[in-house]
């Protein structure tokens, strides 16, 4: 009979196992210890980490499918959590999901995924037609724009795999997701789901989330100033005289920037592949991916008639993927930030908080793959692309309903208001009182004005 009787544990209680040797969860009101299953979790150890010592229901939902409820058990404590409670948001959000998941919406796929092939692939034929059987410089710099927007769309490709299976089983998912990833663009899928997952779960946290940690380039916000340490890198974002020199005019630096963030990219690629310190699944792999990439983007270029075409064929392609770059920032730059890991129990309010749609025709779904519904699919990640557009409007009047923003503006008011929000910053960190170790740069261009 005491054996039947439940065991509690308080929130206080859940909080001091937030460490990775002493990491607890909870779900439902139950208690798990995930302090091994971090080690080999498929979404990495960081996501894990972010949440640790909390209810991560809402997350949990969001990012597996019903069938992962039952592994769950194996990691049960045997107690569970004394004050827990579910908020109206939580609820609606909840009845949300298992309507989607009730209708199948999470498994009807469409044809998006056969489509998006055979456009790549004439896309890709047609650079290599115009590079390989053309002399016209022109048709080199039609080219090279043909690369860039086949690297976008190989790019939505592997980022739905990386969220949902796209093909029929788990095995060819991956092999989908080296070749989009690795192969065809460069860009390690180890890399992107290392920061990709962290970037979901801690949306819009300054010193959590990845995708906003750019200094000494770029700093969204003025408490970036303040040298916060990256949780997620395990390093200060130091803030020093050439960060401020750097950050005073990225409001007119940025597109210039964006247009070669790619090579940035390719760099963290090859930081993370070859990192003694950093345990990467399936590495051996990723790095044959690579060498893939980087035989036959050379040879390509070297079929150009000179190192003047060749360089300006890089440039072309790495421009037009900007477009790209650009909406990535576009979707988060200009939308609320905060500082500190994220909470469990306001999963929704984060998520809406942290996020900007970007409205278009749907003739244009194509071109944005979909993330112009950047709410929509921080929501519900496994959801695919194809049903944004329709879950649109439920999203919205559960905004309304709850008083929580939800923003969509067009891709030129985006831009507008992302420049904004940088001028902002920018503007800020000329202010001299507070000040950083001297830079003689920086004083020769602003001291006298």
């Amino acid at each position: 009979m005491a054996e039947n009787v439940k065991k509690y544990i308080t929130s206080d209680e859940l909080k001091k196992h937030n460490k990775p040797d002493d990491l607890w969860l909870s779900v439902q009101g139950k208690v798990y210890n995930v302090t091994e299953w971090a080690k080999i979790h498929p979404g990495g150890a960081t996501p894990l980490l972010h949440l640790a010592g909390q209810d991560v229901t809402d997350a949990f939902i969001a990012f597996h499918p019903g069938s992962a409820w039952k592994h769950l058990d194996k990691f049960f404590t045997g107690y569970h959590l004394e004050d827990f409670q579910v908020s109206d948001v939580s609820k609606d959000y909840r009845k949300l999901v298992t309507q989607f998941a009730k209708s199948g919406m999470f498994e009807k796929k469409g044809h998006g995924v056969i489509y998006s092939l055979c456009f790549i692939a004439l896309l890709f034929y047609a650079c290599l037609y115009g590079v390989l059987y053309c002399n016209s410089f022109w048709i080199h710099m039609l080219s090279a724009a043909i690369l860039g927007l086949a690297w976008m769309q190989v790019t939505y490709l592997g980022h739905d795999s990386g969220h949902y299976e796209i093909m029929m089983n788990r095995g060819f998912n991956k092999l989908a997701q080296i070749v989009t990833g690795n192969c065809l663009t460069g860009i390690s899928i180890a890399w992107w789901k290392w920061t990709h997952n962290a970037h979901h779960v801690a949306c819009n946290s300054l010193d959590h989330d990845p995708d906003l940690q750019h200094l000494p380039f770029f700093a969204v916000s003025s408490r970036l100033f303040q040298s916060l340490i990256s949780q997620f890198y395990g390093r200060k974002l130091t803030f020093d005289s050439m960060a401020r020199f750097l950050v005073s005019y990225q409001h007119l630096t940025f597109y210039p920037v964006m247009c070669v963030a790619r090579v940035n990219l390719y760099v963290q690629t090859l930081l993370l592949l070859f990192s003694p310190k950093r345990k990467v699944p399936d590495r051996a792999l990723n790095i044959f991916g690579i060498l893939v990439f980087w035989t036959w983007f050379p040879l390509l270029l070297s079929r150009l008639p000179n190192w003047n075409e060749r360089i300006l064929f890089v440039l072309a392609s790495f421009c037009v993927t900007s477009i790209q770059h650009i909406q990535f920032c576009l979707n988060h730059f200009a939308a609320n930030v905060y500082v500190g890991a994220p909470k469990g129990n306001d999963w929704f309010e984060k998520q809406t908080s942290g996020t900007i749609d970007i409205s278009c025709s749907p003739r244009m779904d194509w071109f944005f793959g979909g993330l112009q519904f950047q709410l929509e699919h921080h929501l519900f990640p496994r959801l695919p692309r194809c049903h944004f557009r329709n879950i649109s409007p439920l999203v919205q009047d559960l905004c309304k309903k709850h008083n929580l923003p939800y923003r969509s503006l067009s891709f030129l008011d985006a831009n507008k208001l992302t420049y904004r929000t940088l001028r902002t910053a920018a503007m800020e960190a000329r202010d001299f009182s507070s000040p950083v170790p001297k830079n003689l740069l920086w004083e020769a261009v602003n001291t006298h004005g």
